[in-house]
Order: structure tokens, then C-alpha cells, then sequence
């Protein structure tokens, strides 16, 4: 365009000013002052060069300010030429009605459209074929229907733009109605047709009439058009019906990319991925040409099979093909090793990407999330913000999870209001993330604020909040809301019924719980797994119904695990049962050696007993294994700051302090629970159980608290394993000395201490 324009600017005249015309009052010319719809032509009467080649240079000019977008200009310059008498040339319209159809003018289209009608008696077909693409580009079927109608020479380019207008919105009948009367009229289909009524069915509804147009074209002949076959086994994927689109791409003489792409596509959304990964190879072996989204399709592919071994060939091809460093292949690299746990590889493709965008970060901080390394997670996060890195709503979920499992709120309502800021928090996986962080941070009220700004709860939504009082110890407002989720219309799921029936189980609610185990099937359409079975056999085993749990045991329709017999042991230890303590010891150490709880419990067991032989067995055991689990630790955050202690903490700065408080809430234990162990005597070596109470985590966080925190503000605190009796009977006696609200979240559970007693009402 340029070096044509430059060849009609020369057609000007001078201007009349030479380089021997040096008049002291003449100005030099500002063109800068003179408008772009400003005509370039010379009026002047005694100039005639065939009217500057018939208005070449304003045609030209008319191009230009319709390419530019510049819609309102080209509409006055329009009524300029035509006052100057300078005929509009096809292209120009051909320009305008593209440009209008872009834009989506429909109001500039309409006027050049017109514009057109009056200057020209019987236009070109191809303009008037232009007019009406850009009635159907601006949306205005009707007025493209209307024009249409009127055209007195209709092509098949005519039929092809109505036809796929009409298509593409989705008025299928319309459309199919259009192609009847083009074929009465004697106009024989293309492929554009064809693909473009084939892409618009996309559901399986729509596969009759999918199946009719199949016919159609094998009447016709054109089965063999590779345009046409790819499109048919395309729309059999979207209609759902695998089997025919693979018929189809098997009589394919020539496969394109496209085909098999979309294939590829279909098998992985039915969840066929292996077929997915065949068809992958016969790719790589036929040498057809692999692009980014292939290779996105088989990561997910490998990822929903967990199979490495597989995903890192194809990783090792990616490199080859040097792919593996854009963002559209090395995104889906990072969120499949992520899915498959191995997260140092996850880390090494995500340094390979060149430019990572926001799924990219989305993806490898949902693998520090899922890997453990919550700190690490928020210092990336952290860091983004501060450069100004556009993230999305995946990543504030994975930051919640993050604050959930550091138990973090005052991080957590930073990453609310900036969410908030961003106009991400309205979608419903945030949300309902942002209310689990609330409730496993200690604030349920603020959880429960959270799930009421939600518009329409989903499923999700609504398990959250139920999990939250859940674990708080609150079932009955927990069995409310779940009330209140039915009548709203919203069906639960599986793990809505685990927050349900741990809710039972955190409050004694055995008949409950089994109505709820029972009804699942029955009235939800929700089959039980061996989790919901786990949770009852918990609810009857927390309530001492220990005969009831084993019989559950027994006839449940799963194999036990070794939640099944720790919750039935743990109910042993409650209620102090011997004997059905050791057999379900025996069959959870056959299942999980490893687990400490076993050990413990059963020491316990013995030794309050008084078989002290026996329980030295378990201890022994315990230490030749060298069994241990993390260690533990509780925190607690002191203005925005946090102060983690473990047993027998002596670095903290206060710790004298702290260990005076300490004594002076010192509670006498009766003699019969010294030699009682937990879980922090164990990883400690077994110490002197008397001086060993005192240096439990969770009493230093809380004696911190106590020195630390103004007297009107509840001491919230934070403890990685199951808090101990001992130590909850401790909490219950500092919230009656000191008055102050003390809550504690274990592995298991929130308490909530007021006044010497605790939400849990000493079940937990």
C-alpha cells in the first residue's frame, strides 16, 4: 500500500511553489493543521488529468482511513467526494464493508450499503456478497435475511455466507431450511457449506441430523474431500459418538494435523487415554507434523494415566522438536509432572519457559501446594504481586490452600482483598477455597461470611462450610446447613456426606450418622466408599458402641483399611478395652507398620492396665524400628508475626518468661496418668513424664500467648499432631484462671476453651 500511495502522491500538482518562488510573506505549508479526511484532490478548473485518474488518490486516502479503523472520518470523506462528484471505487466499498464487519458497525455498514444502492444501480455480485458478510459479521441476521431476499443474482458465495451465518449462530433450522432452497434452485454445495453446518453441531442431540448430513455427502461424492471428512469426524466427536468418528478417520485417505488433534481431543475428554497415547504413537510413526496443542493433549493424557515414564519420552521428544520452551507446551510439562508427584522435574521444565504467563505460575505453585512447601509457595507469590505478574483465580486458590495448611489468616485476608481487587474472588473453586482457609485458620465467622457472599453456592461451596463447623465441633449447625443445601436445590456429594458424618462423629450422633450412611445410596444417588463406611465406624467407636464398629467391620461391603481398625483402636483407648484394643492393633500394624498412634495407644492401653511388661513391649518396638513421625510443633501469630515452638523449645528469645508463666499455671495430674505417652514423649526420647508435661508445644504457645497478647483477644494456636488429654485438660484450667478464650487446632480438630470447658465437650 505504501509504494502505490507514494505513485499517486505523485500525480499532485506542485502546489505552485518552486524552489526560484522566494517571497519574503509567503508561510511555510503546515500539513500537520490539516484534518485526515481532508481531500487530496486539485479542483481547480484549469487541472484536468482525467480527474486525477478518476479520484485514484481519493479512493486511496478512502482505503487507508477505512483500514484504520477510522470509520467516522471515512464517512465524512465519503460525503466529501461525492459533493466533488469523485465516484467510490469497488474496492473501496469492498474495504468499507470489511472493515464495518469488523468493527461490528453496523450503523456505518447500513450508510456505505446504502451509499452503495444509490451510486450504483446493479453492483457487482461480489459486493453485494460484501454487504451482506458484513450484515452477518455485525450480527443482524435479519437484515442480512432481508437483503437476501432482495438480491436478484444469488451465487453460491450468497448461499455460503447465509447459510453460515445462520450456522454459527446456532439457528439450525434456518440453516438447514436455507440449504434446502439452495438446492431447489439448482446450486450445487461446496465444502464451505458443509464444514460450516457441521461445526455448529456440537451436541449429542444434534447427531441424527449430523449423521443425515454424513449421507448427504456420500451421495454426492464428496466423502473423499479431506475439508469436508474432517469436519464429519469432528462433529461425531462433539455429538459424543467416538465409534463413528474413529469410522470415519480410519477411511481417511489423507489425515490431516486437524483430524487427529480432534480425535485425540474426544478420547480424553471420554476418559479413553490410552487410546489417546495410540494414536500419539501412530503420529509420530505416519511423521505427521506435531504442534503445541498435541503436545498439551497428551500431557494430559499422561498425567490422568499417573504414567512418567511415558510423559518423559514425550517431554524428550518436545526438546527435540524444540517446543519443550514454549509456553504452550512447557505449561502442560509443569502441571503433569506436578500431577504425577514429581515435583523437581515440574520445577526444571517450568525454568525451561521462556515467557511463563499465568497458568504457568498457576501450575507450578499448585505443585509447592501440593508437594508440602506452603512457605515457599507464598514467597512466590509474594513476588509476583510485587512485579506486577498478571495471575488468575487458580492461583489464589492455591494460595488459600497455602494459608489453610500454615494456618496463616492475617496472610489470608491480604490475599482476600487482593483477590478481591483483581475481580477474582466471584468465581465459586476460589470462594470456596477462601472458606475452607477461614474455618481451618479459626475463623469461622468469617468462613461463614465468605460462603453467604457467594450468589448461588455450588456443591463445593456448600461442603466447605459444612466441613468447617464440622471440625469446629458445631454438628448442629453443620446438619443445618446440609438441611439448607437440599432445600436450595443443590445435591450433595461424597465428600459432602464426609463432612456430614464426621460432624456426627465429633458430637456423639450415632443415630444420625447411620441415617445418613444408610440414605446415601437410596435418596442421594451417592454410593458409600470405604471413607464414609471409616466415619462411621469412627462415629460408633468414639460413642463406645466398640461390638457395633466391629461388626460394621465385618459386613461393610469393602475390605477395612487401616483407618477402619485406627478408628476402632482409638475407640479402644477412649473406653479403655483391652482386649479388642490388641486385635485391632494386630490387623492395623498388618496394614501400616509404620504408624506411631498404634504404638502409643497400645503402651497406653497396658500400662493402664497396669502390664507394664507388655506395654514395655510397644515402647521397645517403637525404638529398635526407629519410628517417628514429624515432629511436633505448635505456632502461634503474635502481631503478623509467627512463633513456632516444639517440645522442650528452649530458643525462643521469651523462653523464661514463658517458662514462668508456665509454672505459675502449673495443675497437679493425678499420679495413675504420669506414665501415660504421646505422641511428643516419643519423639523426644521418652523423658521424665512430669517434667516432660510441662514442655509440650502447645502449652509454650500458649503460655507465649498469654505474655504476649492483650487480654480481650482469644489465644489462637496452631499444634501439627492429635493435642494430648493432658494438655487439654491444661487449656481448660488456664481458660478458667486467666478468663481468656483460648482455641486450639490439632490434627484433628478445633477446641474451643471458654471458661474451663471446651467445644468438644471432652469427645474428641
Amino acid at each position: 500500500m505504501s509504494s502505490s500511495f507514494t505513485v499517486q502522491c505523485s500525480l499532485l500538482p506542485s502546489c505552485g511553489l518552486h524552489h526560484h518562488d522566494q517571497t519574503p510573506s509567503t508561510k511555510a505549508a503546515n500539513f500537520a493543521q490539516i484534518p485526515s479526511w481532508v481531500s487530496l484532490k486539485f479542483t481547480a478548473p484549469s487541472i484536468n488529468t482525467r480527474q486525477i485518474e478518476s479520484g485514484q488518490v481519493e479512493n486511496v486516502h478512502l482505503v487507508s482511513l477505512s483500514k484504520q479503523g477510522k470509520l467516522k472520518e471515512a464517512r465524512e470523506f465519503l460525503k466529501q467526494m461525492n459533493e466533488a462528484g469523485v465516484s467510490v471505487s469497488p474496492q473501496s466499498y469492498k474495504c468499507l464493508f470489511e472493515k464495518c464487519g469488523l468493527m461490528g458497525s453496523l450503523s456505518d455498514g447500513k450508510l456505505v450499503h446504502d451509499w452503495l444502492q444509490k451510486t450504483i444501480k446493479s453492483p457487482p455480485e461480489f459486493l453485494e456478497n460484501d454487504a451482506l458478510q458484513m450484515y452477518c459479521d455485525c450480527g443482524s441476521l435479519s437484515d442480512a435475511q432481508k437483503m437476501f431476499d432482495e438480491m436478484l443474482h444469488k451465487n453460491l458465495v450468497s448461499w455460503v455466507i447465509i447459510i453460515s451465518a445462520y450456522a454459527q449462530k446456532g439457528i439450525l433450522k434456518r440453516a438447514i431450511l436455507m440449504f434446502s432452497h439452495m438446492l431447489e434452485s439448482g446450486i450445487r454445495p461446496n465444502s464451505s457449506i458443509f464444514t460450516s453446518l457441521l461445526k455448529s453441531l456440537t451436541e449429542h442431540s444434534l447427531l441424527e441430523l449430523g449423521k443425515q448430513i454424513h449421507s448427504y455427502v456420500i451421495r454426492t461424492g464428496m466423502n473423499s474431500n479431506v475439508s469436508i471428512d474432517t469436519s464429519i469426524a469432528n462433529m461425531y466427536v462433539k455429538c459424543g459418538w467416538l465409534e463413528g468418528a474413529k469410522l470415519v478417520f480410519d477411511r481417511m485417505a489423507d489425515k490431516n494435523a486437524v483430524v487427529w488433534t480432534g480425535l485425540m481431543v474426544g478420547y480424553t475428554e471420554d476418559e479413553k487415554l490410552e487410546e489417546v497415547l495410540e494414536l500419539f504413537a501412530e503420529m509420530v510413526r505416519k511423521i505427521v507434523e506435531v504442534d503445541d496443542f498435541v503436545f498439551s493433549i497428551i500431557l494430559k493424557a499422561c498425567a490422568g494415566l499417573e504414567d512418567l515414564i511415558m510423559g518423559k519420552q514425550i517431554h524428550g521428544y518436545s526438546v527435540k522438536l524444540g517446543l519443550d520452551s514454549e509456553v504452550s507446551v512447557g505449561t502442560p510439562l509443569v502441571d503433569f509432572y506436578v500431577k504425577c508427584a514429581n515435583f523437581e522435574s515440574a520445577c526444571r521444565a517450568f525454568e525451561r519457559i521462556h515467557e511463563p504467563n499465568d497458568v504457568s505460575w498457576s501450575a507450578i505453585i499448585s505443585g509447592y501446594c501440593q508437594s508440602g512447601k506452603f512457605e515457599e509457595c507464598v514467597k512466590i507469590f509474594q513476588s509476583l504481586i510485587c512485579k506486577g505478574v498478571t495471575l488468575n483465580s487458580f492461583v489464589y486458590t492455591s494460595i488459600f490452600q497455602a494459608c489453610s495448611a500454615i494456618a496463616d489468616v492475617n496472610l489470608g485476608t491480604q490475599v482476600h482483598a487482593d483477590a478481591i481487587k483483581r475481580g477474582l474472588v466471584a468465581l465459586l473453586h476460589g470462594a470456596s477455597a477462601m472458606i475452607t482457609m477461614y474455618s481451618k485458620c479459626g475463623r469461622l465467622d468469617y468462613a461463614y461470611r465468605a460462603f453467604e457472599s457467594i450468589g448461588k453456592p455450588d456443591t463445593v461451596a456448600w461442603t466447605s462450610i459444612i466441613s468447617g463447623y464440622a471440625y469446629h465441633g458445631n454438628a448442629s449447625e453443620a446438619l443445618r446447613l446440609f438441611h439448607r443445601m437440599q432445600d436450595s436445590g443443590v445435591r450433595p456429594n461424597s465428600v459432602t456426606f464426609i463432612a456430614v458424618l464426621t460432624a456426627c462423629s465429633h458430637s456423639g450422633l450415632v443415630t444420625e450418622g447411620k441415617q445418613y450412611l444408610d440414605s446415601m445410596s437410596c435418596v442421594y444417588d451417592v454410593e458409600p466408599t470405604i471413607d464414609h463406611y471409616d466415619c462411621m465406624i469412627d462415629v460408633y467407636s468414639r460413642a463406645g458402641l466398640l461390638q457395633e464398629a466391629l461388626e460394621l467391620i465385618k459386613s461393610m461391603p469393602f475390605e477395612p483399611d487401616a483407618m477402619s481398625w485406627k478408628s476402632l483402636l482409638g475407640g479402644c483407648w477412649i473406653h479403655r478395652n483391652l482386649e479388642l484394643g490388641k486385635f485391632a492393633a494386630e490387623n492395623l500394624l498388618q496394614l501400616d507398620p509404620e504408624d506411631t498412634a498404634s504404638y502409643i495407644i497400645m503402651f497406653n492401653l497396658y500400662a493402664s492396665s497396669g502390664k507394664w511388661e507388655e506395654a514395655a513391649v510397644f515402647r521397645r518396638m517403637m525404638a529398635e524400628r526407629d519410628l517417628r513421625k514429624e515432629i511436633g510443633c505448635s505456632w502461634i501469630t503474635v502481631k503478623g508475626e509467627k512463633h513456632r515452638f516444639i517440645v522442650g523449645d528452649q530458643h525462643h528469645p521469651q523462653i523464661e518468661q514463658i517458662y514462668s508463666k508456665l509454672k505459675e499455671l502449673n495443675i497437679s495430674f493425678r499420679e495413675a496418668e504420669y506414665s501415660l505417652l504421646t505422641e511428643e514423649d516419643v519423639l523426644n526420647g521418652f523423658p521424665e513424664r512430669k517434667e516432660q508435661l510441662l514442655e509440650h508445644s502447645e502449652r509454650l504457645a500458649i503460655a507465649f500467648g498469654l505474655i504476649s497478647t492483650p487480654s480481650n483477644v482469644p489465644i489462637v494456636v496452631f499444634k501439627n499432631i492429635r493435642a494430648c488429654k493432658d494438655c487439654h485438660e491444661f487449656a481448660k484450667h488456664v481458660s478458667v484462671v486467666t478468663g481468656r478464650a483460648i482455641v486450639v487446632r490439632d490434627s484433628s480438630r478445633f477446641h474451643n476453651f471458654e471458661l474451663g470447658e471446651c467445644s468438644c465437650r471432652d469427645y474428641w
